[in-house]
């Protein structure tokens, strides 16, 4: 499937697995001898965060990704306007397809149209790396709409990092959105993963939990058995 066909293709699919090479909402050092490692699994979406790789790294790295026929994310772990833009900047000039994170801003909204990028904010009140998001339900939805109908192409929702109940947080927004929605963060269990197959958004996010092994030893084996668990048929 090329890049343009996964993106195009939002409805009547089961979750995709975005493999975020990061730790604790950082990028490892080693994140391209990871992908070469991996390049031949399942994940069909890749992706890191802005901080700490050196740009000319970053851009080796995506230009490797899409060689290999993949969608690239770069998520901004950001909260303010000037750092968000940066951010977007940042994603255009590594030739990035999706953009995820920042808290929305007007400007990055416009940047990323004039730049063909997608863009993907945050909703609700993000504070900390790791994040951690806080807000009422019915504020995140607004925001979302809002958002989406500026020409946002969808939102990154940090939901299992939600101080409150993350399943009834992503049941609402993702039906209340008519948008791409990725579930972002902390899914680290065959139970959450079980959770998002039911709740069914768009793509979800697995960084720190690969490289603590939570589903299994060796990197690739870890994402295969992500990809085969999701598309399984309920039992």
């Amino acid at each position: 499937m090329t890049r343009q066909s996964f993106l195009e293709q939002l409805d009547n699919q089961k979750p995709t697995l975005i493999v975020m090479l990061t730790h604790n909402d950082f990028t490892v050092m080693d994140a391209a001898d990871i992908f070469e490692r991996c390049k031949g699994s399942r994940a069909k979406c890749w992706g890191f965060k802005e901080h700490p790789l050196p740009l000319a790294e970053m851009k080796q790295l995506y230009s490797a990704m899409k060689s290999c026929g993949k969608t690239t994310f770069l998520e901004v772990v950001a909260y303010t306007e000037e750092e968000g833009l940066n951010g977007a900047k940042m994603a255009a000039e590594c030739g990035c397809d999706i953009l995820m994170g920042t808290c929305f801003h007007d400007s990055i909204n416009n940047y990323c149209k004039n730049h063909n990028l997608k863009y993907m904010p945050f909703v609700g009140n993000i504070e900390g790396r790791p994040s951690i998001l806080s807000g009422s339900i019915d504020g995140m939805i607004a925001e979302a709409r809002e958002y989406v109908s500026k020409g946002a192409f969808g939102i990154d929702l940090l939901a299992f990092r939600y101080t409150g109940d993350a399943v009834e947080l992503s049941r609402q927004l993702i039906n209340a959105v008519n948008a791409p929605i990725c579930l972002a963060g902390s899914i680290d269990s065959y139970q959450r993963l079980q959770e998002v197959k039911e709740l069914s958004p768009w793509t979800f996010t697995i960084g720190s939990a690969f490289f603590e092994k939570k589903f299994g030893e060796s990197f690739p084996e870890q994402i295969d058995r992500v990809c085969e668990f999701i598309e399984q048929n309920p039992s």
